[in-house]
């Protein structure tokens, strides 16, 4: 298949180029619409009891409260004569508006809860209509007309859940411009010292710019008839940059160790495409697996991140085995054009003498090498012991944004919050005995304040004397129950609450469904954790079979999963101690909370396939010297020497891409950054460099094995290309056109040349 590509790419190599052109020109128009199909939010589960309670509350109650306007009286008193009218003006006006409803007001109701202790605050609820789209738009308009000084004396501040996903989205754009602005002019700096002169270095990024257009293009598409999360232009431009930048790297290396090598243009495209070409296939398989696996779960945050993951590798992979080759046809040795004064000229075998000695003293102590580093990444994985899962809230944004501060003030100033209630449905008709019962039960539950209903108000039990309930909370098929707790939003102690309504026995024959942020969070824990079993075997089973068709044994593939598990659980211990225990939240100015579950995924899956790119990167040089005819030890080495400084170089300008979400504002977005490009340094140097070669010299000759039947499929099924004979260093190459070179079979099952030795 890939000598194919080849000829393809020599004969056609132009119109490939003016295919490719129109195609970036169209991919380029339709990923311009993309922003304004993307979403907000999608961290919960449509299905769960939650998210049910909130479709209800929507179509029978008006909506729940997600916007509450925090109002100050400058000077004075909310309930001073003068800021009474001017708050009757206000709440007037905003009953007004097509995007509100369910308003409700201190100056309305004369409820002490709506009021601050002080008596200079005021909150008005409302909900904010619409889809996630929607409903920041019309947050946004309210926002911008309603804030700030007011008529009156009074100072208008705005927060609750529709305001702090207004600030999220436009914050995500202003973090995503200032990470690209970071990313890409450094990218070009180290492709220019990578690769040592300016048409090489160019050529990646011709790679990355059609990745990244094409899984625009992609969620351009995918938001026109599904819910896409906006975030997911994050990952598109970190990965499509990076994964771009690898494939090409590994790409570009090989075609230019070719020519240095003295082969024709011709033949250095055939052996590249036929190498690194089949290492990109592999390498963009496993990456799509680990990214793919996202899609089991329900949540569309994730589901995005799996759509525009998988779309973006395999528009990298194919621009890469398409593009790439042409444009090496039409540049020739111009590939070398525009050469740094102070780069050396290659040698033709493109060596790195560093990671070949390391791989060489690693394999002669193993055990004393490999150990320490062995050692520090469980120390580094050692804070997931104590780690604790939430979703994101106000919390996630700078201190300095209104709606954090909002939130701030309504948990000190305010008895209980009306915003971060529980919300008790109970789509069906009841009777007011019943309910008045199951109300009163629920507000003697540890930690609540009050229970509203549409009949009356209960506290430590009883009914309270403040009036006979909010009308609004009752219709003659449904029933709500507001719960309003003095818990911290989203604490142990909240989660459990939420757990203890949904077991208080409910009026005879009634369903309640529980919602509310605290509700929601508890339903997400239950379905993330559910569905990771089944996202977790998917990546292991489909890594462990493109794994063994590319190697041929079954030792590789669990080498790796092992290897990678241990690196992994390193990462995610670093993050917890950073982004939960708060070791660095001074440093990088944001405040230290439980993981969101949703990113510790996503960032879980994306270290995972990105490792593995790296690791069919090592895997299929040695496995080619291996081939040849070198024994273990040799193929290893000499593997490691030729790909050290690819893997090393790609590693550091993929971390690049990541590490500049570290200057986001949003503190999941600087979790994700810096645990994704750590994970890729952990695994470019701690594995690559040490622990692989430790393991191959350990496991020696069964390295390679695989069982007779398994072996017979391979050998008949595998995925195995002749093997390229240009500039594979020690060992005698064939021609680049020679057949595979035949291998017999010794005790282990694997393949060696005649008459090579072990």
């Amino acid at each position: 298949m890939f000598e194919r590509l080849a000829e393809l790419a020599i004969r056609r190599s132009r119109s490939i180029l003016v295919v490719a052109a129109v195609a970036l020109v169209l991919m380029g128009a339709v990923g311009a619409g993309a922003f304004g199909k993307l979403l907000g939010g999608g961290f919960d589960d449509p299905s769960s009891p939650s998210s049910r309670a909130a479709v209800v509350i929507d179509e029978k109650f008006g909506g729940e409260t997600n916007l509450v306007l925090l109002v100050s009286a400058d000077g004075g008193s909310v309930d001073s004569p003068a800021v009474r009218r001017s708050g009757q003006s206000l709440v007037a006006d905003l009953k007004e508006e097509k995007g509100l409803t369910n308003v409700v007001s201190y100056w309305d109701t004369g409820s002490p809860d709506l009021r601050s202790a002080d008596g200079r605050e005021a909150m008005v609820l409302a909900h904010v209509t619409g889809d996630e789209t929607r409903q920041q738009e019309n947050a946004q308009q309210v926002i911008d007309d309603y804030t700030g000084a007011q008529d009156g004396g009074l100072t208008v501040r705005a927060g609750g859940g529709a305001a702090v996903g207004s600030d999220l989205s436009s914050q995500v754009v202003d973090d995503l411009i200032l990470a690209e602005a970071i990313a890409i002019p450094l990218t070009l700096v180290l492709l220019l010292f990578v690769f040592g002169s300016v048409v090489a270095a160019l050529l990646p990024l011709v790679i990355a710019v059609i990745a990244i257009l094409g899984s625009f293009a992609q969620l351009s598409l995918l938001g026109s008839v599904t819910d896409v999360a906006n975030t997911a232009t994050n990952l598109t431009t970190a990965l499509g940059l990076g994964l771009g930048i690898d494939y090409a790297l590994l790409m570009v290396s090989r075609f230019r160790e070719q020519l240095s090598a003295g082969v024709s243009v011709d033949d250095a495209v055939r052996s590249t495409v036929s190498t690194a070409g089949r290492t990109v296939a592999f390498s963009a398989a496993t990456v799509a697996a680990a990214l793919g696996s996202l899609l089991v779960f329900p949540q569309y945050f994730l589901r995005s991140f799996g759509f525009a993951g998988v779309g973006l590798v395999a528009v990298a992979a194919v621009s890469t085995l398409f593009v790439m080759p042409a444009l090496f046809v039409v540049l020739g040795h111009r590939v070398n054009s525009g050469r740094l004064p102070w780069v050396k000229r290659r040698r033709a075998d493109d060596r790195t003498p560093l990671w070949g000695r390391l791989a060489r003293t690693v394999m002669r102590r193993p055990a004393i090498t490999a150990l320490p580093v062995l050692a520090v990444l469980l120390l580094a994985a050692s804070p997931l012991l104590g780690i604790a899962f939430g979703t994101p809230d106000e919390r996630v944004l700078p201190e300095g944004a209104e709606s954090r501060q909002v939130a701030t003030v309504l948990r000190e100033d305010f008895d209980g919050s009306e915003e971060s209630a529980l919300h008790v449905v109970i789509d069906q008709p009841v009777a007011e005995a019943p309910l008045a019962s199951y109300a009163a039960g629920l507000s003697g539950l540890d930690g609540v304040v009050r229970v509203e209903t549409g009949s009356g108000s209960y506290a430590g039990g009883e009914p309270t004397a403040t009036g006979p309930g909010n009308p609004a909370l009752a219709r003659p098929e449904a029933q709500r129950i507001t719960v309003v707790s003095a818990l911290e939003p989203k604490s142990d102690a909240a989660q459990s609450l939420v757990k203890e309504v949904r077991a208080t026995d409910p009026p005879a024959g009634a369903s309640p469904l529980v919602g509310g942020t605290d509700a929601q969070l508890v339903d997400s824990r239950t379905s993330i954790g559910d569905r990771l079993p089944i996202a977790v075997a998917l990546i292991v089973v489909t890594t462990f079979v493109l794994l063994f068709l590319f190697a041929g044994s079954i030792v590789q593939p669990l080498r790796a999963l092992a290897l990678n598990v241990v690196s992994l659980a390193a990462t995610l211990g670093v993050m917890t101690w950073i982004f939960q225990d708060g070791a660095l939240s001074s440093l990088l100015g944001f405040t230290a909370q439980p993981m969101e579950m949703s990113m510790t995924v996503l960032m879980f899956c994306i270290a995972f396939g990105l490792s593995m790119d790296y690791e069919v990167f090592v895997t299929s040089r040695i496995k080619e010297l291996h081939d040849l005819g070198e024994d273990n030890e040799s193929a290893v080495t000499h593997g490691l020497g030729r790909t050290g400084r690819i893997v090393s170089a790609a590693a550091l300008l993929l971390a690049v891409s990541f590490f500049a979400f570290g200057t986001a504002e949003i503190s999941f977005m600087q979790m994700f950054g810096l645990g994704s490009g750590l994970a890729i340094l952990i695994d470019a140097i701690a594995v690559r460099g040490v622990l692989v070669p430790a393991a191959m010299r350990l496991l020696g000759r069964s390295a390679w094995y695989a069982p007779g039947p398994l072996r017979r499929f391979h050998d008949r099924f595998g995925l195995s290309e002749g093997v390229p004979g240009a500039a594979t260093g020690p060992a005698p190459a064939p021609a680049v056109n020679a057949p595979p070179v035949r291998r017999v079979k010794d005790s282990t099952g694997a393949g060696r040349a005649p008459g090579s030795g072990r």
